[in-house]
């Protein structure tokens, strides 16, 4: 057997801000030419460090005023739905607390759980119609369930919830690249990608970009 099979594994001794920093530049060197703006920017490089999908990346669409309104709506402490604990565990919560923001979310609630269950339906419909009630404006992020997306657009349509963002990026195969397609239809800021393609992670990327462009914009509290 060849003596390759034995050589030692050394580890990397790099710091962690330089190994992001290093990812950074690798990804903008691999991305090549793009169409998003200064802003958008930052948000498509951190969702493609945390995916490594640079499809993904490109495939993301900004409505023209989301990254405007995500910012303003940190600084204002406004809090950010999540559809599952995944989101809510993966954003950086003392970044919103400078601010007087937190993330919540409402699927695991016990009465949400038993009203689902009365109603028939999924607990993440049910969660929304419950944030809706408790949250004023706010950022939603919506990594997992398409069934939540598609109940937020219907109330946002019926003038019931009026976000000020939503970070609709939900994976899947039933109805998820169709939840995206509609949320690309309202008139108010969202951040998405039209394809199959998305997840918690991604949602939590995008969160923490615009909470690290927060801090740039509004100074560190």
């Amino acid at each position: 057997m060849s003596s390759n099979f034995h050589t030692e594994f050394i580890p990397l001794t790099i710091q962690p801000q330089e190994i992001e920093s290093k990812s950074f530049e690798m990804i903008t060197e691999e991305l090549g030419e793009h169409s998003f703006t200064e802003e958008q920017y930052p948000i498509v490089q951190r969702i493609i460090h945390a995916t490594a999908d640079f499809e993904l990346g490109r495939s993301l669409v900004f409505h023209p005023d989301a990254i405007t309104a995500g910012i303003s709506a940190i600084l204002a402490g406004e809090p950010i739905v999540a559809d599952v604990q995944m989101v809510q565990v993966g954003i950086s919560k003392p970044r919103l607390a400078a601010y007087g923001g937190d993330v919540r979310v409402y699927i695991s609630d016990q009465d949400v759980m038993e009203q689902a269950k009365a109603e028939n339906t999924t607990r993440a419909i049910i969660s929304i119609r419950k944030a809706v009630k408790e949250v004023k404006g706010g950022i939603y992020a919506i990594g997992n369930a398409p069934t939540a997306l598609l109940e937020l657009i219907r109330l946002v349509k019926e003038g019931i919830a009026k976000p000020s963002l939503i970070i609709g990026v939900p994976v899947g195969f039933v109805s998820a690249a169709e939840s995206k397609e509609e949320l690309a239809k309202l008139d108010i800021p969202f951040i998405t990608n039209l394809d199959r393609k998305g997840g918690s992670p991604v949602a939590v990327a995008a969160v923490n970009a615009l909470s690290l462009l927060a801090v740039e914009r509004g100074g560190q509290k």
